[in-house]
Parts: C-alpha cells; sequence; structure tokens
C-alpha cells in the first residue's frame, strides 16, 4: 500500500509539474492507473491513495475485478483490443473505450449502447507509428473512419488514441505526439457533429510528461504506479 501511495503521489506531483510548465491548468490532464494483471487488492489500495481512473486492458478479467470492487465512484477506461464480440461488455461496464478503430467494431459498440440505453464515450485508437505489432487505424484513414461513424446516435467521439514506438529516450516520441495533434486538428476543421475531440489519450510511464508538453489530456501509468508487471 505504502509504495503504491508513494508512486501516486509522486506521478501526480509530476503530472501537476508538467502541465504547469507548459501552461496548462491542474486539472487538464487524467491520470489513468494501468490495472491490467493486478490484484484487486492493489487496485483497492490505489483507490485509497486516490486514484479515480483505472485502464484495463482484457475484457474477462477486467469485468471480474469491477464486479469485486463494485465501486461506482471509479471510471473505467478500456485501453486494450476489443473484439466485436466483446463490445457488449466493454459497453456495460467502461465509461471510455479507448482503442476503436474500425466502422465494424463502431457499429456494435453503437448497437449495445443502443440496447443500454447509453451514450458510449470512444476515443479512436491510431496506430501512429505504423507498426504491424499494434493496433489501430491508419493514419491516413482517420478522418474517413470519422466520416463513417460520427452519425451513429450512441456514440459519443471524444478524441483519439495512440501508442508510439518505444524509445529509451522519450524525446523521440514527441514528433508521434504531435502527429496525434494535427490529426485531431484536422478532425476538428471537419466540423462533424458528435465529435468533441476533448481528449488525447497518450503517454505511459516511460513518456508521459513529454506527452503532456504536446498537449496530452489521458496519460496511461501502469508501471510506474504498480511497480514492474505480475
Amino acid at each position: 500500500m505504502t509504495n503504491i501511495k508513494e508512486n501516486l503521489d509522486k506521478i501526480n506531483r509530476q503530472i501537476l509539474e508538467t502541465a504547469k510548465a507548459c501552461d496548462r491548468s491542474s486539472d487538464a490532464v487524467k491520470l489513468i492507473a494501468v490495472s491490467k494483471r493486478k490484484s484487486v487488492q492493489k487496485i483497492k489500495d490505489a483507490i485509497e491513495a486516490g486514484a479515480g481512473h483505472f485502464g484495463e486492458n482484457y475484457i474477462q478479467e477486467a469485468v471480474e475485478k469491477i464486479d469485486i470492487i463494485a465501486d461506482e465512484s471509479i471510471t473505467w477506461h478500456f485501453i486494450g483490443h476489443l473484439q466485436s464480440n466483446k463490445a457488449k461488455f466493454a459497453v456495460k461496464y467502461f465509461e471510455y473505450i479507448h482503442t476503436v478503430d474500425n466502422v465494424k467494431l463502431a457499429k456494435e459498440i453503437n448497437k449495445q449502447a443502443k440496447k443500454n440505453n447509453k451514450i458510449q464515450k470512444i476515443m479512436l485508437q491510431i496506430n501512429i507509428g505504423e507498426e504491424l505489432t499494434k493496433s489501430g487505424a491508419r493514419v491516413e484513414n482517420a478522418i474517413d473512419l470519422v466520416k463513417q461513424i460520427h452519425g451513429f446516435e450512441n456514440l459519443s467521439i471524444e478524441g483519439l488514441m495512440c501508442m508510439p514506438p518505444f524509445f529509451d529516450d522519450p524525446e523521440e516520441a514527441r514528433s508521434y505526439f504531435r502527429q496525434l495533434v494535427q490529426i485531431k486538428e484536422k478532425i476538428m476543421d471537419e466540423n462533424f457533429d458528435t465529435v468533441s475531440m476533448c481528449h488525447l489519450s497518450m503517454g505511459m510511464s516511460s513518456d508521459f510528461k513529454v506527452a503532456i508538453e504536446e498537449g496530452s489530456t489521458m496519460v496511461r501509468v501502469g508501471t510506474s504506479i504498480f511497480g514492474s508487471r505480475d
């Protein structure tokens, strides 16, 4: 518990200092504690230490943990690859789905959200580094994807998400974050209705400070809070 609280306090302090240094407000950036493969007890420790947003990657694992924790004050973010046949669970359990990257998935999420009488908040995942091992829409297809799904009545497109290639030097990720900002601006220039583009989900343990400097509103941090992967 002590380490999680110390780590969480340290990350929150770094987020605050980084935001302040680039003239952003103290509440401009949400910290999402990435709790995949972490125990219910560790998540409860993080909640007690003040964490309010958690990110999960695997539907079955997440559903089990969310049911046990049963804390309605917590905001859950789905940040892993989502298959269409699991969309009903993502809609039921998560306020945000960060990883929508194709029309088929968006259509199924919209269908399930309608069944649940819910407007599902989603972000479009962009494969910013064009890596074969990562999911996400291609950069050049981003605007077309928005054109195809922005009219879905039970979806609210809140912004974009990316995972740039890993670098030992976080400065090398900066150009990828800037590119995501440029995509966001191009989408905003199209003036789509139901598309707010208020969020950029970018930055992880190794590079979140650079991401914040480039405009991130959600940073996804796991290792620096919970320690190395279980």
